[in-house]
């Protein structure tokens, strides 16, 4: 038997209810198939009537199931490789009450710098678990009693010892979880890759009838790295600029100079742009 039937069969045993962390980037059709069919009292959109509602439509959903054994929900648990989200169960626990401890885990920092904290990713929840000590898993699982999600290549089971709705700490060590270079990268990839889709749809098209998006997509964003760009601004500009650009990568006047640390280089290239055509 494997982890995930294992994990199943005894949370079937202890009589416990069973949730779906969906992300909906990515996997829209399965959420729409899901809530189509089960109804609007067993799913809410966790967005929805918070700072994040403005993008509900593209939201993560928990999804309580009352079975497993319906097609759309084996697809998904056939391929944890597509980090659709993860499985969770819960005891003595009506719907609402688990979306108000994820709601209230969402959106991190202040005013005007505030960012969702993207627990709906299966990759997310695993770094978190095991970063986190044992006895701080209820802070972050609250009335959860067990997840089970896809970490490292392989379906990973996480017990809570103190299922129940837990106030959200000053400062949340989850928050605080190391994030792998790699992982950063990857992440970043995905995230500039939905916003230049939907902002910057036709250039994009024009690009990818020259070259793989992908590829130059990755390369710029290695790039990036490479000089230290790495705020949202300077990340936006190259990328949109190189969109503009002929051959769609930045001009050779655009390497760095010996001994130019990477805030005036960027301020040379920023100033040279804005005097001169790409």
């Amino acid at each position: 038997m494997s982890t995930l039937e294992q994990w199943l069969f005894d949370q079937s045993r202890s009589g416990r209810e069973l949730y779906l962390m969906l992300d909906s980037d990515g996997h829209l059709d399965e959420r729409n198939a899901l809530t189509k069919e089960l109804g609007a009292d067993q799913y809410r959109n966790l967005y929805v009537g918070t700072a994040a509602n403005s993008m509900a439509q593209a939201g993560p959903v928990l999804i309580q199931l009352g079975t497993v054994n319906h097609p759309v929900i084996q697809s998904l648990l056939a391929t944890p490789e597509r980090h659709w989200g993860w499985m969770a169960s819960a005891a003595l626990t009506d719907l609402d009450t688990l979306v108000t401890h994820w709601r209230d885990r969402l959106v991190v920092g202040e005013r005007p710098n505030l960012a969702l904290y993207r627990f709906h990713d299966n990759r997310v929840l695993g770094r978190a678990l095991s970063h986190l000590q044992p006895e701080q898993h209820a802070d972050y699982l609250g009335p959860i009693a067990s997840v089970c999600y896809w970490h490292a290549e392989q379906w990973t089971v996480t017990d809570n010892p103190d299922p129940g709705e837990h106030p959200l700490p000053l400062e949340p060590a989850w928050l605080k979880t190391p994030t792998p270079e790699i992982v950063y990268a990857n992440v970043q990839f995905d995230n500039t890759r939905r916003y230049l889709i939907r902002e910057h749809t036709e250039a994009l098209a024009a690009l990818a009838t020259e070259r793989d998006v992908d590829d130059w997509l990755w390369g710029l964003i290695q790039l990036a790295r490479l000089w230290d760009w790495q705020q949202p601004e300077q990340v936006h500009f190259l990328l949109t600029q190189c969109l503009k650009a002929p051959s769609y990568l930045p001009p050779k006047t655009w390497q760095p100079k010996p001994e130019e640390d990477p805030a005036a280089h960027f301020e040379r290239v920023l100033y040279w742009q804005g005097n001169a055509p790409v």
